[in-house]
């Protein structure tokens, strides 16, 4: 199990992903704050809402061995988002879900994409899942060309928290 104190380290060429502390709270806030990024959630967040998303994921650290993880830019150590597995309850089932946010700046450089492949191969290497999702709504094209481009495809659709969403899933690769 990983602990938020264990500073969790998750690196690609260009990034590195651990895990999230309160000292995170207004990078953070810069990302889920804004209306254009999360236009397809019911409300941008506030300062409050921010800070409970992470602390919940350092509660996921512990319960689960996993939750989001901060982004940061590996040769400048600047935040750039969030990106990891948590678990999610879809239609009664435990699923874990693969889920990303990246600072609207920074959008259209393959962030999402390089970071949401990391954390699918760390799902099924060291975590051992066999399969992993993405919740994603029809309308929010970005979000669905990460997934496809991580090799994922749309297994079906749900009525998720109040609105439609795709359930997009990967398979560990056999053989």
């Amino acid at each position: 199990m990983v602990s938020a104190t264990d500073g969790f380290v998750l690196e690609t060429a260009r990034l590195r992903l651990r895990t999230f502390g309160p000292d995170d709270a207004d990078d953070l806030f810069e990302i889920l704050g804004d209306p254009e990024t999360m236009q397809y959630y019911p409300a941008p967040y506030g300062r409050e809402g921010t800070l409970r998303w992470i602390e919940d994921n350092m509660r996921r650290y512990e319960l689960d061995g996993f939750g989001l993880w901060a982004m940061e830019l590996k040769e400048k150590g600047r935040f750039v988002g969030d990106c990891g597995p948590a678990v999610r309850e879809v239609d009664g089932q435990r699923e874990v879900e693969i889920g990303w946010h990246v600072n609207r700046a920074l959008w259209n450089r393959g962030l999402a994409t390089e970071a949401a492949a990391a954390s699918r191969d760390h799902c099924f290497s060291a975590l051992g899942l066999e399969r992993v999702i993405s919740l994603i709504r029809p309308e929010n094209l970005p979000s669905r060309r990460v997934a496809q481009k991580i090799g994922m495809i749309i297994e079906r659709e749900v009525d998720w928290h109040g609105y439609r969403h795709f359930v997009y899933a990967a398979w560990r690769p056999t053989g």
